[in-house]
């Protein structure tokens, strides 16, 4: 699933190419389940005709603030959405597959917004694709007063909170700190690996429970939480400039036969394992992130995997993102107002392309 860096990444390259320019055309395909709240003619009429201010990024969400007093489309890539410009190939999460095409329309296409700046010769095509359905499309008044936004946590790189919120934020919870991390009513924006990039580098298990963690502990999460987003936004979330020493380049090897080369401090190798936390599966150095106080490791008791599982997330957010409606939890709503101020079962839909007149 795009993570933070690769949203953020989505709302540059709109930036980019749709700021400034007005929406000449739009067109949408019929699709009741990625399109949430609105139908994909409602969508169309609403942007029609209105020029692109900015686009910005909140946790794994983001928008397009348009001129004049309509509403704002709010989006969310789910597990495989993604941006396409004409003439170039998607902006995938990872690696770009060699099947990937530049073929126009492309393939799952939700949505094709034709924009054209007054210098502009010819119309650019930018498209949301979302092959599993799993992402989500919106029209906002007020995207960061509406759901799915105002039910959201702290963003790393918008609004991080001090050192004391945010201890005070982790040590009430008892659930594993990988867990915490994943819950979007904690910390917007951050998914599987950046939790696993932050507990790395703070030298935390992801199986820790939160309210045992002690004050360093605390402080390197503060720390990391802040700096692992900043410098994977920093690159573009280009992976192949992330630092040599990241877990990202090298915990994918999970069931291959090729050896990672990342290695301790001192130079030996370091052995990278895996463990299910919070319903995802978490990779971890074994030298450097030591469970230490929360008796989680070892499973000693009676209880089976999904009874440990569903303590684990007993007292968390689900992390369907879905639960759109949650009340905004304090901290959230001091740090949104410094600011300014997300699984439904799939359905049969008929694909329909909305009917447009262009000029030839």
């Amino acid at each position: 699933m795009p993570e933070l860096p690769e949203v953020e990444r989505a709302a540059k390259l709109l930036r980019d190419v749709a700021v400034g320019k007005t929406i000449s055309d739009v067109e949408a395909v019929e699709d009741a389940i990625v399109f949430s709240g609105v139908t994909h003619e409602e969508f169309v009429t609403e942007l029609k005709g209105r020029t692109v201010k900015e686009a910005r990024r909140y946790g794994k969400v983001f928008y397009l603030e348009l001129d004049g007093d309509g509403k704002h489309p709010v989006m969310h890539f789910g597990m495989t959405g993604m941006l396409q410009v004409k003439g170039q190939l998607a902006t995938y999460y990872r690696e770009t597959p060699r099947k990937a095409s530049i073929d126009w329309p492309p393939r799952f296409m939700k949505f094709i917004l034709y924009l054209k700046g007054d210098a502009d010769e010819e119309e650019i095509q930018v498209a949301f694709l979302d092959a599993r359905r799993l992402g989500r499309i919106r029209l906002c008044q007020s995207p960061l007063t509406e759901p799915p936004i105002s039910a959201l946590g702290f963003d790393p790189i918008m609004s991080m909170p001090n050192l004391d919120d945010f201890k005070k934020g982790v040590q009430k919870r008892s659930c594993p700190v990988k867990a915490l991390l994943l819950d979007q009513s904690f910390s917007a924006g951050v998914g599987n690996w950046v939790a696993d990039e932050i507990l790395y580098h703070a030298r935390v298990h992801p199986e820790e429970r939160c309210n045992v963690l002690t004050d360093e502990q605390l402080q390197a999460l503060h720390k990391q939480t802040s700096e692992v987003c900043n410098l994977a936004v920093s690159v573009n979330s280009d992976d192949t400039k992330f630092p040599q020493d990241w877990l990202f380049k090298h915990r994918w090897g999970k069931g291959k036969k090729e050896k990672h080369t990342l290695k301790l401090p001192d130079g030996r190798p370091a052995t990278i394992k895996w463990v299910t936390v919070g319903g995802r599966t978490s990779a971890y150095v074994a030298e450097l992130q030591k469970l230490k106080r929360g008796a989680t490791a070892s499973k000693a008791s009676s209880s089976t995997a999904e009874e440990q599982a569903k303590e684990d997330e007993s007292d968390l957010t689900p992390l369907s993102g879905e639960e759109e409606h949650k009340p905004v939890n304090k901290m959230a709503r001091k740090l949104k107002r410094k600011l300014k101020t997300e699984e439904e079962p799939p359905i049969r839909t008929t694909r329909r392309r909305t009917t447009r007149s262009r000029a030839s």
